[in-house]
């Protein structure tokens, strides 16, 4: 790889990073090319990417970024899966390395902070942002329909207290 070439993949992954609500780093050793595939499709499927990079090129992109710094993380075979939402890279990171032992969660970022294993994880298991705007417009909405509930009650009950009377005045 000349100049140039590095470059350009610093650059591109400066962007990445740069784009990213998430980072997930983790070791890939052993894993076959149509399981790194499937990876890949996974992810890109759910609006984020992976990418291989060398670790001495990463590490540069890193310095330059807002990112926090994981170069820590970037030693030997290592990959990297990235995504706008923070929850995505880590969710598919996360369900992939539970189906494939030779895949390993390192850590990552998400923005400035920096994430250990265990935090990816935690991560991965939070709900997405559209569950929580669906979770948060039925709360908006409850209270509403109760109110309605509450102001046709009286009338339900005068309608019903009358039905009763007029029924037994037929009998």
């Amino acid at each position: 790889m000349d100049r140039a070439e590095k470059a350009e993949v610093v650059s591109s992954l400066q962007q990445a990073f740069a784009g990213s609500g998430a980072v997930v780093v983790a070791h890939y050793a052993g894993l076959s090319v149509s399981d790194f595939e499937k990876l890949r499709v996974q992810m890109k499927q759910a609006g984020g990417q992976v990418k291989v990079a060398k670790n001495r090129l990463a590490k540069l992109a890193l310095k330059d970024t807002e990112t926090a710094d994981i170069s820590d993380l970037l030693t030997g075979p290592t990959v990297l899966a990235y995504s706008e939402d923070p929850i995505t890279a880590p969710r598919i990171a996360k369900k992939f390395a539970d189906t494939n032992s030779k895949f390993v969660i390192l850590g990552g970022a998400m923005g400035s902070t920096g994430l250990d294993a265990d935090g990816v994880k935690a991560l991965a298991d939070l709900p997405s942002l559209d569950e929580l705007r669906a979770k948060l417009a039925g709360l908006l909405t409850q209270p509403a329909a109760q109110i309605a509930r509450l102001a046709k009650e009286p009338g339900a009950s005068v309608a019903r207290v009358i039905s009763a009377y007029s029924e037994k005045g037929a009998a």
